[in-house]
């Protein structure tokens, strides 16, 4: 846990060494509870405080991309990570590092169901672990809004999507919404009226294709293969904006309503075990995958699901300087990351409630929020310590 480098010799881009970025990531992936804005706030706290491999500002800015594009959030910034200080070598290494032990620990369950027929009981795991995440992604919450709300007008986009976002608007939307009012804080009215009529083109233009490709899949009892099974998890991987309800949705209309694969329960039971597991929640695919085709329907499955955002991130990457160029492009950019800043509060009160529900809890949240603003210990020894807190509290 000593790999931490000299905060007064920061690594440029192409400077970091590829087994310390395979090192971090493999790391990462093994305790990093708690869904993509716990994911992203560890992250922060390892390239942002402790490597020093970027500033606040530079990690908005690909917290930002990642909304931009569909899939998994927190694999996507592992991705971009990797390709800013290694290129494409960087990409591979940090991705699937981050993706593997979750992977893996998810197979490895999905062996035991199919063996035993019943899910793992983790709550007592849980219990211990989701007061810490809760106080991980408070402290980046506040050493990132201080980067990002720079002025009035950004910190009024942030609290906006904050509330809406807690009374339910859609995520989209807002991404939008933030998108518009920054173009329109720098460069006027009549650019954001531009910039909406275009994304409302841009909207129609996705709808129409999600509603071709179900009617094309609008096929009864389609018998298993794993061909299908691939293409399936890569079209998820390639339109799938949001959480892991937006997921469990959007498998759930193919593999159990249309095809008739799975069973709600067993559909229910393969996303409960991607949301307790460390990691990507997108591993749910390695469960569906090892339920339908074995092993090597687990890891078609998992490559199938993460291989569209190691293209989105490589494409989308090298675009991010060009908007920082761009007085106007800036202003987009800017306001979509008050409004990331903005959802990832949101998220954090939505995972609040779920986790502090008792005296010990909040006890173990607010100590732990302390801690992480006044000393700032790695994460991953309050992660242990965290489990270990619900092993003692709650374990049998």
């Amino acid at each position: 846990m000593n790999e931490a480098a000299d905060p007064g010799a920061p690594a440029p881009p192409g400077r970091v060494p590829l087994p310390q970025l395979a090192r971090l990531f493999l790391r990462l992936g093994a305790i990093a509870f708690g869904g993509p804005a716990a994911h992203i706030a560890m992250m922060r706290d390892e390239v942002v405080d402790r490597r020093r491999w970027l500033t606040d500002r530079e990690f908005l800015d690909l917290v930002a991309a990642t909304n931009l594009i569909p899939g998994p959030n927190s694999t996507e910034m592992a991705i971009h990570l990797g390709y800013r200080h290694r290129g494409m070598a960087g990409l591979l290494v940090a991705g699937a590092s981050f993706i593997f032990p979750a992977a893996l620990i998810v197979g490895a369950i999905a062996w035991a169901y199919a063996r035993y027929g019943e899910a793992p009981q983790v709550g007592w795991l849980m219990y211990g672990i989701g007061p810490v995440v809760i106080a991980i992604v408070a402290q980046a919450l506040v050493k990132l809004g201080r980067s990002a709300v720079r002025g009035v007008a950004l910190g009024v986009i942030g609290a906006s999507v904050l509330a809406l976002s807690i009374l339910g608007v859609n995520e989209l939307a807002l991404l939008a919404a933030g998108a518009i009012a920054g173009l329109a804080l720098a460069a006027g009215p009549r650019a954001a009226a531009a910039a909406i009529a275009g994304l409302a083109t841009l909207a129609a233009g996705t709808s129409r294709l999600l509603a071709q490709a179900a009617a094309e899949t609008a096929t009864s009892e389609l018998p298993f293969t794993l061909t299908r099974l691939t293409l399936f998890f890569a079209k998820v991987g390639s339109v799938l904006f949001g959480s892991g309800y937006v997921l469990l949705a959007f498998l759930r209309a193919d593999l159990v309503e249309r095809w008739g694969w799975l069973t709600d329960q067993q559909l229910i039971d393969a996303i409960t075990v991607g949301q307790v597991t460390p990691g990507p929640v997108f591993t749910t695919a390695t469960f569906i995958g090892y339920l339908l085709g074995g092993w090597a329907g687990a890891a078609l499955a998992t490559v199938a699901i993460f291989a569209p955002g190691f293209v989105f991130v490589a494409i989308s990457q090298p675009l991010i300087p060009k908007l920082r160029a761009s007085r106007w492009l800036s202003g987009l950019l800017d306001g979509v990351v008050a409004a990331s800043l903005g959802l990832m509060g949101a998220v954090a009160w939505a995972l609040a409630r779920t986790a502090v529900v008792d005296l010990p809890t909040a006890v173990i949240a607010t100590s732990t929020t302390g801690l992480l603003l006044w000393k700032q210990p790695n994460s991953t020894w309050l992660i242990l310590a965290g489990a270990a807190a619900g092993g003692l509290l709650r374990g049998s």
